[in-house]
Protein backbone atom coordinates (compact mmCIF):
# COMPACT_ATOMS: atom_id res chain seq x y z
CA UNK A 1 0.00 0.00 0.00
CA UNK A 2 1.81 3.36 -0.48
CA UNK A 3 2.27 6.08 1.72
CA UNK A 4 0.36 8.27 0.51
CA UNK A 5 -2.96 8.48 -2.34
CA UNK A 6 -1.88 7.97 -5.99
CA UNK A 7 -3.76 9.00 -8.98
CA UNK A 8 -3.79 5.74 -11.73
CA UNK A 9 -1.48 7.02 -14.57
CA UNK A 10 -1.57 5.17 -18.01
CA UNK A 11 1.15 5.77 -20.53
CA UNK A 12 -0.06 4.71 -23.80
CA UNK A 13 1.87 3.38 -27.08
CA UNK A 14 2.58 6.31 -28.87
CA UNK A 15 3.92 7.66 -24.95
CA UNK A 16 6.20 4.76 -25.02
CA UNK A 17 7.48 4.64 -28.71
CA UNK A 18 8.35 8.46 -28.35
CA UNK A 19 10.39 8.13 -25.41
CA UNK A 20 12.13 5.07 -26.54
CA UNK A 21 12.96 7.15 -29.92
CA UNK A 22 14.52 10.14 -27.24
CA UNK A 23 16.53 6.88 -26.38
CA UNK A 24 17.65 5.46 -29.30
CA UNK A 25 18.83 9.09 -30.10
CA UNK A 26 21.27 9.29 -27.08
CA UNK A 27 22.34 5.34 -27.92
CA UNK A 28 23.36 5.52 -31.41
CA UNK A 29 25.83 7.62 -30.50
CA UNK A 30 27.17 5.44 -27.83
CA UNK A 31 27.43 2.38 -30.11
CA UNK A 32 29.39 5.26 -32.79
CA UNK A 33 31.94 5.87 -29.88
CA UNK A 34 33.04 1.68 -29.77
CA UNK A 35 33.18 1.95 -33.43
CA UNK A 36 35.10 5.60 -33.59
CA UNK A 37 37.66 6.49 -36.59
CA UNK A 38 40.62 5.16 -35.70
CA UNK A 39 43.01 8.55 -36.11
CA UNK A 40 46.33 6.49 -35.36
CA UNK A 41 45.52 3.37 -37.93
CA UNK A 42 45.97 1.23 -34.83
CA UNK A 43 42.95 -1.03 -35.64
CA UNK A 44 43.78 -1.63 -39.09
CA UNK A 45 47.85 -1.65 -38.25
CA UNK A 46 49.32 -4.99 -39.67
CA UNK A 47 51.75 -5.51 -36.73
CA UNK A 48 55.08 -6.97 -38.04
CA UNK A 49 55.80 -10.92 -37.63
CA UNK A 50 59.57 -9.68 -36.26
CA UNK A 51 60.31 -8.67 -33.19
CA UNK A 52 61.06 -5.15 -34.63
CA UNK A 53 58.52 -2.63 -36.67
CA UNK A 54 58.88 0.02 -39.02
CA UNK A 55 62.09 1.04 -40.55
CA UNK A 56 63.86 1.15 -37.84
CA UNK A 57 61.94 -0.96 -34.91
CA UNK A 58 62.11 1.73 -32.68
CA UNK A 59 60.02 1.88 -29.57
CA UNK A 60 57.10 3.44 -30.88
CA UNK A 61 56.68 1.10 -33.25
CA UNK A 62 56.23 -1.67 -30.62
CA UNK A 63 53.99 -0.30 -28.67
CA UNK A 64 52.04 0.06 -31.83
CA UNK A 65 52.43 -3.09 -32.31
CA UNK A 66 51.26 -4.18 -29.21
CA UNK A 67 48.02 -2.10 -29.43
CA UNK A 68 46.83 -2.99 -32.47
CA UNK A 69 47.78 -7.18 -31.61
CA UNK A 70 44.94 -6.51 -28.25
CA UNK A 71 42.89 -4.74 -30.14
CA UNK A 72 42.59 -7.23 -32.80
CA UNK A 73 41.96 -10.15 -29.99
CA UNK A 74 39.35 -8.24 -28.35
CA UNK A 75 37.84 -7.96 -32.01
CA UNK A 76 36.97 -4.44 -32.06
CA UNK A 77 34.72 -2.81 -34.58
CA UNK A 78 36.94 -1.48 -37.38
CA UNK A 79 39.89 -4.10 -36.36
CA UNK A 80 41.15 -6.78 -39.28
CA UNK A 81 39.15 -9.00 -36.97
CA UNK A 82 35.90 -7.40 -36.86
CA UNK A 83 35.97 -7.59 -40.88
CA UNK A 84 36.62 -11.40 -40.63
CA UNK A 85 33.96 -11.88 -38.53
CA UNK A 86 29.32 -12.89 -40.38
CA UNK A 87 27.05 -11.26 -38.58
CA UNK A 88 26.12 -14.33 -36.50
CA UNK A 89 29.39 -13.46 -34.84
CA UNK A 90 29.12 -9.49 -34.60
CA UNK A 91 26.07 -10.13 -32.79
CA UNK A 92 27.49 -12.84 -30.27
CA UNK A 93 30.37 -10.22 -29.61
CA UNK A 94 27.47 -7.54 -28.79
CA UNK A 95 25.82 -9.29 -26.64
CA UNK A 96 28.51 -11.67 -24.95
CA UNK A 97 31.04 -8.80 -24.81
CA UNK A 98 29.75 -5.15 -24.33
CA UNK A 99 26.00 -6.79 -23.30
CA UNK A 100 28.23 -8.96 -20.53
CA UNK A 101 30.03 -6.11 -20.04
CA UNK A 102 27.76 -3.87 -18.72
CA UNK A 103 25.78 -6.62 -17.17
CA UNK A 104 28.17 -6.37 -14.43
CA UNK A 105 26.80 -3.17 -12.91
CA UNK A 106 23.23 -4.44 -13.84
CA UNK A 107 23.99 -7.13 -11.33
CA UNK A 108 25.89 -5.17 -8.98
CA UNK A 109 22.41 -4.11 -6.72
CA UNK A 110 22.18 -8.26 -5.61
CA UNK A 111 24.88 -7.89 -3.34
CA UNK A 112 22.10 -6.24 -1.19
CA UNK A 113 19.67 -9.31 -1.86
CA UNK A 114 16.48 -8.48 -1.85
CA UNK A 115 16.63 -5.06 -0.61
CA UNK A 116 18.19 -4.59 -4.17
CA UNK A 117 15.52 -6.32 -5.81
CA UNK A 118 13.04 -4.03 -4.16
CA UNK A 119 14.92 -0.83 -5.66
CA UNK A 120 14.15 -0.35 -9.40
CA UNK A 121 17.59 0.65 -9.84
CA UNK A 122 18.17 -3.06 -11.60
CA UNK A 123 15.31 -2.87 -14.02
CA UNK A 124 16.18 0.28 -15.09
CA UNK A 125 20.05 -0.73 -15.71
CA UNK A 126 19.27 -3.65 -17.60
CA UNK A 127 16.59 -1.97 -19.78
CA UNK A 128 19.01 0.41 -20.94
CA UNK A 129 21.56 -2.64 -21.55
CA UNK A 130 19.50 -4.47 -23.52
CA UNK A 131 18.11 -1.54 -25.42
CA UNK A 132 21.70 -0.60 -25.85
CA UNK A 133 22.59 -4.66 -27.24
CA UNK A 134 19.24 -4.30 -29.36
CA UNK A 135 19.79 -1.15 -31.37
CA UNK A 136 23.64 -2.95 -31.75
CA UNK A 137 21.48 -5.58 -33.83
CA UNK A 138 19.61 -3.75 -35.45
CA UNK A 139 22.33 -1.79 -36.57
CA UNK A 140 24.33 -5.00 -37.58
CA UNK A 141 21.38 -6.20 -39.95
CA UNK A 142 21.16 -2.83 -41.16
CA UNK A 143 18.36 -1.13 -39.23
CA UNK A 144 19.66 1.98 -38.49
CA UNK A 145 16.45 4.13 -38.82
CA UNK A 146 15.87 5.69 -35.00
CA UNK A 147 12.02 5.29 -35.35
CA UNK A 148 12.35 1.86 -36.46
CA UNK A 149 14.82 1.22 -33.95
CA UNK A 150 12.19 2.46 -31.35
CA UNK A 151 9.67 0.58 -32.45
CA UNK A 152 11.68 -2.84 -32.03
CA UNK A 153 12.47 -1.62 -28.12
CA UNK A 154 8.93 -0.78 -27.75
CA UNK A 155 7.07 -4.09 -28.59
CA UNK A 156 10.75 -6.16 -27.58
CA UNK A 157 11.21 -4.75 -24.01
CA UNK A 158 7.19 -3.47 -23.15
CA UNK A 159 5.64 -5.48 -24.79
CA UNK A 160 3.77 -2.73 -26.92
CA UNK A 161 1.69 -3.00 -30.46
CA UNK A 162 3.44 -0.06 -32.86
CA UNK A 163 1.60 -1.69 -35.87
CA UNK A 164 -1.77 -0.40 -35.16
CA UNK A 165 -2.27 3.57 -35.54
CA UNK A 166 -3.24 5.33 -32.55
CA UNK A 167 -5.37 8.50 -31.74
CA UNK A 168 -3.57 10.91 -30.17
CA UNK A 169 -4.04 11.65 -26.53
CA UNK A 170 -5.11 15.80 -26.09
CA UNK A 171 -3.50 16.93 -23.08
CA UNK A 172 -4.76 19.94 -21.03
CA UNK A 173 -2.57 22.63 -19.21
CA UNK A 174 -1.70 20.98 -15.55
CA UNK A 175 -1.50 23.27 -12.76
CA UNK A 176 1.72 22.83 -10.21
CA UNK A 177 -0.91 20.79 -7.87
CA UNK A 178 -2.18 18.47 -10.38
CA UNK A 179 1.41 17.49 -11.55
CA UNK A 180 2.52 17.20 -7.77
CA UNK A 181 -0.27 14.54 -7.17
CA UNK A 182 0.44 12.91 -10.37
CA UNK A 183 3.60 12.49 -10.09
CA UNK A 184 4.29 9.08 -7.54
CA UNK A 185 1.49 7.66 -10.81
CA UNK A 186 4.27 8.68 -13.12
CA UNK A 187 6.82 7.04 -11.56
CA UNK A 188 4.88 3.83 -11.22
CA UNK A 189 3.96 3.40 -14.60
CA UNK A 190 7.49 4.15 -15.94
CA UNK A 191 8.60 1.51 -13.18
CA UNK A 192 5.90 -0.94 -14.90
CA UNK A 193 6.92 -0.36 -18.35
CA UNK A 194 10.95 -1.18 -17.06
CA UNK A 195 9.54 -4.41 -15.41
CA UNK A 196 8.38 -5.42 -18.47
CA UNK A 197 11.80 -6.15 -20.41
CA UNK A 198 13.08 -9.98 -20.83
CA UNK A 199 13.68 -11.12 -16.90
CA UNK A 200 16.10 -13.63 -15.13
CA UNK A 201 14.86 -17.19 -15.17
CA UNK A 202 12.78 -18.10 -11.97
CA UNK A 203 16.09 -19.94 -10.51
CA UNK A 204 18.35 -16.80 -10.60
CA UNK A 205 15.63 -14.50 -9.40
CA UNK A 206 15.26 -16.47 -6.33
CA UNK A 207 18.81 -16.67 -5.46
CA UNK A 208 19.08 -12.92 -6.76
CA UNK A 209 17.45 -12.35 -3.34
CA UNK A 210 20.44 -13.33 -1.16
CA UNK A 211 22.68 -10.73 0.18
CA UNK A 212 25.86 -11.22 -1.83
CA UNK A 213 25.49 -14.36 -3.48
CA UNK A 214 22.49 -12.47 -4.90
CA UNK A 215 24.69 -10.59 -7.11
CA UNK A 216 26.40 -13.58 -9.07
CA UNK A 217 23.02 -15.22 -9.51
CA UNK A 218 21.77 -12.05 -10.98
CA UNK A 219 24.72 -11.53 -13.44
CA UNK A 220 24.24 -15.04 -14.81
CA UNK A 221 20.00 -14.51 -14.83
CA UNK A 222 20.41 -11.47 -16.72
CA UNK A 223 22.63 -12.56 -19.40
CA UNK A 224 20.39 -14.97 -19.83
CA UNK A 225 17.93 -12.24 -19.98
CA UNK A 226 19.63 -10.14 -22.45
CA UNK A 227 20.29 -13.54 -24.81
CA UNK A 228 16.64 -14.15 -24.74
CA UNK A 229 16.25 -10.16 -25.69
CA UNK A 230 18.44 -10.25 -28.54
CA UNK A 231 16.95 -13.28 -30.25
CA UNK A 232 13.61 -11.27 -29.98
CA UNK A 233 14.99 -8.51 -31.12
CA UNK A 234 16.41 -10.27 -34.23
CA UNK A 235 13.12 -11.89 -35.07
CA UNK A 236 11.41 -8.77 -34.72
CA UNK A 237 13.69 -7.61 -37.35
CA UNK A 238 13.90 -10.58 -39.80
CA UNK A 239 9.71 -10.31 -39.81
CA UNK A 240 9.53 -7.38 -40.81
CA UNK A 241 12.96 -6.65 -43.15
CA UNK A 242 13.21 -9.50 -44.50
CA UNK A 243 16.39 -8.02 -46.52
CA UNK A 244 18.50 -7.76 -43.21
CA UNK A 245 18.57 -11.68 -43.29
CA UNK A 246 22.07 -12.69 -43.77
CA UNK A 247 22.50 -14.34 -47.35
CA UNK A 248 18.32 -13.51 -47.58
Amino acid sequence: MPLWPTTDVTINDDDVEDALYRTVRVLNPVLDVVGAPDPLRLKRRVPSSSPKSGPDGGPIDLVADGIARALNAADLPGTLAWDDMDTDARIRWWVWRIGALNTVAVAYPGVLGIVGRLLPVQDLLGFVNQALVLCAVARELGVTEPRQQARMLAEVLCDRDTDEPHEPAGSAPSSLRTVVWRLPGVLDAVGDELAKRPQPRAPFRYLGMLPAVGAVASYFGECGALARAAKQGRRWITERFPEAVPGG
